[in-house]
């Protein structure tokens, strides 16, 4: 059996044998199967009828006349149009033909020309007195009939396909032949650009979470709601809206869960600005940066008040003992090479009274960078990487690193292969750091330190900025064996914009690294993910259409939805709840310590949708069931990496046998990325109500940095302490961090710092 193909959503149909033709004798012979080649699609056409009197014999070699046959009995018998051509000749229809590297060439209707590499469709010999029309170029050679076709060939034997039936027999998984279907261009749709058999097809479908199949001659392969029709109205007559209809009869190849217990959203304050980064701080406040113009007030000051324009800019929690938070790139001009430093200060009730430190002339990137992308490295450095060199202007495709004591330097020039030059490389769903760099569009292809991973489902679509998806790194847990697992969502096509509706992930670190698709509820571009303390992520706000930008989305997506990566695949995805407040572009979401998670910003600027100051809280489930927060004591919170540190716990349900401990590293979030994401699960062992907890073991399974810490009574997570593991590669002490006050100062400090860190810039 020949195995046919989709070929960018084209598919042809399964057959049952050839025939082969004999140019000289005129009879059928048999060929190997090997000789075999699949059907295209077919289509119909109208024909006028004319006398004709001869074939054409003096044709360039190997071309040779074939015959008369019959076409439009099963439909087109030769499946490769060409334009019509009113001075038509057979000399002319086979120059192109030949020019296009097809073998078989055929003349109908007097103008019409037709290529391709065998008859199909059943295709049957005809009377030579039935290809009576002269061409249109010159009646003394004949260009076939109505329905009838003048054949030539480059082969002595021409194979012709039987007539397509639908395959119900030996059809791979719980897939069954339901018949015929009328459809619907405006019915849902999923196209695979790329080549798959019959029998791949409808796996492939199941590892892409569809149900429902249907394959026609045209680009559509899936339907609902559609109408059956007689099974002989499947028959490749015509390009219409008939499919073959199947159906998968097993276990669903996805389940969405839908809690009673979902949670909910709560207006927690109006807010005086509209965010565009969220940090929370080691001090247990939240700082929230703006963009020019989006205040309450004409002059913004305090944690607001910002002297460059700090929009479309990037954050880090630096591992120093101060908790510093290092701010890179901007939108224009100057701005966009601004290195800022900001130590959170103050506590709870007290207001903090440090600013923004920033000198430009004394500490700036060597290159320009709207939308890049930072992270802490295992060593301890800061990579920053990508972006472009203004807003929507050209990508910046280099990376440098500073291995000198004279600054950001080092540049080393880097290819980034497809997606990474047409769209700019923005997010934490660029690269998360293991041992290694991972990068999920944008890959450094001359380099042996990077690797290149398969595309996804579908090309053609992104999930990196300004078809914005978000990205996350499953939980870790000790002893920490397992392979990383990267999880991206969401995210948007070019041109019209129709956003994903599913999550992919990828273990990059295996030997074979391959994509898992999993399906959401529903479409949703410019999501945001919060790692919680029980290893699950939220994944909330963005739209339903469009793309990142100004007033380049529509119908927000308000449903909030929990993804569990502890869960089978293709199960790990509950409905929660939803909000009134839309959050497009420029929104956050971020988790506090009392585990809930804060949700702020959107400016789209549109009249529809207005630039958005009011804060919200997200109570996740684990919050609802009406049980006590646990508690704990901790008197250290400096950790090297395989250090024990005892805790003292209260719980107030369960046991230390049915309790968890969670590190949730700190996180900035902005444009959807949660930077710096990542959960681990560290080992420990209980007497009693003292717990010792052990920390990660090296850099490599968690960086230099401060985390989160939480014990877990059952699902029920307490309030966080901060800790910080494996130290600063600086040696910045707290008091040298407490006593600058100057920017000069500041700056001083900050170049040793990073000089020290041996900080990586990606010019």
């Amino acid at each position: 059996m020949v195995r046919p193909r989709v070929v960018v959503g084209v598919l042809t149909l399964s057959v049952i044998h050839v025939r082969p033709y004999d140019l000289h004798s005129r009879r059928l012979l048999t060929l190997p199967k090997s000789c075999f080649a699949s059907s295209n699609h077919i289509s119909s056409m109208h024909h006028r009828r004319q006398s004709v009197p001869k074939s054409v014999s003096n044709l360039p070699k190997p071309w040779t006349y074939a015959g008369c046959f019959v076409d439009n009995a099963h439909g087109r018998i030769v499946a490769n149009q060409q334009p019509d051509n009113a001075q038509l000749t057979i000399e002319s229809c086979v120059k192109t033909c030949s020019a296009q590297n097809f073998t078989v060439a055929a003349a109908e209707f007097s103008t019409q020309c037709f290529c391709g590499n065998q008859l199909i469709a059943g295709a049957t010999a005809a009377p030579e007195s039935d290809c009576n029309m002269g061409c249109g170029g010159n009646a003394t050679e004949a260009c076939g009939a109505g329905n009838r076709m003048s054949v030539y060939s480059t082969t002595k034997n021409v194979t012709i396909l039987p007539v397509a039936v639908p395959q119900n027999s030996s059809i791979p998984g719980s897939w069954s032949y339901q018949g015929c279907l009328m459809g619907s261009r405006r019915k849902s749709r999923y196209s695979m650009a790329e080549h798959l058999s019959y029998q791949q097809f409808p796996l492939r479908l199941v590892s892409h979470s569809v149900q429902l199949s249907a394959i026609q001659l045209v680009e559509w392969n899936t339907v609902k709601n559609a109408t059956a029709v007689i099974f002989r109205m499947c028959k490749p007559l015509v390009l219409n809206l008939r499919r073959k209809y199947y159906v998968w009869t097993g276990a669903p190849p996805y389940v969405w869960n839908n809690p009673q217990n979902k949670g909910y959203y709560d207006f927690l304050v109006p807010g005086i600005v509209v965010p565009l980064i969220a940090t929370v701080g080691i001090n247990g406040k939240v700082t929230f940066l703006e963009k020019d113009g989006t205040s309450e007030f004409n002059n913004s000051t305090g944690a607001y008040e910002l002297d460059l324009s700090l929009v479309h800019d990037f954050h880090v929690v630096l591992p120093d003992k101060g908790g510093r938070i290092l701010n890179v790139g901007g939108w224009s001009l100057d701005s966009t090479k601004g290195v800022r430093l900001y130590t959170p200060n103050g506590s709870a009730g007290v207001n903090g009274t440090n600013d923004w430190q920033e000198n430009f002339q004394e500490l700036s990137l060597q290159r320009q960078r709207w939308y890049p992308t930072a992270a802490v490295l295992a060593n301890g450095s800061v990579l920053v990487i990508g972006g472009e060199t203004g807003s929507n202007a050209s990508p910046q495709p280099t990376w440098k690193s500073s291995r000198t004591l004279i600054g950001w330097h080092a540049q080393i020039p880097t290819t980034f292969i497809h997606l990474s030059l047409y769209f700019p490389v923005e997010e934490s769903s660029s690269f998360i750091t293991t041992k290694h760099v991972f990068l999920t569009l944008l890959h450094l292809a001359r380099s042996s330190n990077f690797r290149i991973f398969p595309s996804v489902n579908n090309f053609l679509g992104g999930r990196t900025y300004p078809l914005e998806g978000a990205a996350v790194m499953f939980p870790q847990h000790a002893p920490y064996t397992d392979p990383v697992r990267i999880l991206t969502c969401g995210g948007s096509a070019p041109g019209a914009g129709v956003a994903l509706d599913n999550c992919v992930s990828i273990e990059p670190e295996s030997p074979n690294p391959t994509w898992l698709l999993e399906r959401m509820p529903s479409q949703r571009v410019m999501p945001c993910m919060t790692p919680l303390p029980d290893g699950t992520f939220m994944i909330m706000n963005g739209a339903h259409q469009g793309l990142a930008g100004f007033g380049l989305a529509t119908n927000p997506n308000l449903g909030a939805l929990l993804y569990d990566p502890s869960k089978p695949a293709n199960q790990r995805i509950s409905i929660l709840n939803t909000t009134i407040v839309a959050r497009l572009y420029h929104s956050e979401a971020i988790l506090l310590p009392d585990a809930r998670v804060l949700v702020s910003g959107s400016d789209p600027q549109t009249p529809q949708y207005p630039e958005e100051m009011r804060i919200e809280a997200y109570y996740p489930p684990y919050l609802t069931q009406g049980r006590v927060q646990p508690s704990f004591t901790i008197a250290t919170t400096d950790w090297a990496y395989g250090s024990s540190h005892p805790i003292v716990v209260t719980l107030h349900q369960g046991t230390t046998s049915t309790m968890k401990v969670s590190l949730v590293a700190a996180v900035s979030s902005t444009h959807g990325n949660a930077m710096g994401a990542r959960t681990i699960f560290p080992a420990f062992s209980c007497l009693r109500t003292t717990c010792t907890i052990t920390a990660p073991p090296n850099a490599f399974v968690s960086p230099p940095g401060w985390h989160q810490l939480f014990i877990l009574d059952g699902p029920t997570p307490s309030h966080s302490a901060w800790v910080r593991i494996g130290g600063d590669p600086a040696k910045l002490e707290l008091a040298e961090v407490s006593r600058l006050r100057c920017s000069w100062c500041l700056i001083r400090m900050a170049r040793l710092c990073l000089i020290r860190w041996t900080i990586y810039d990606s010019d």
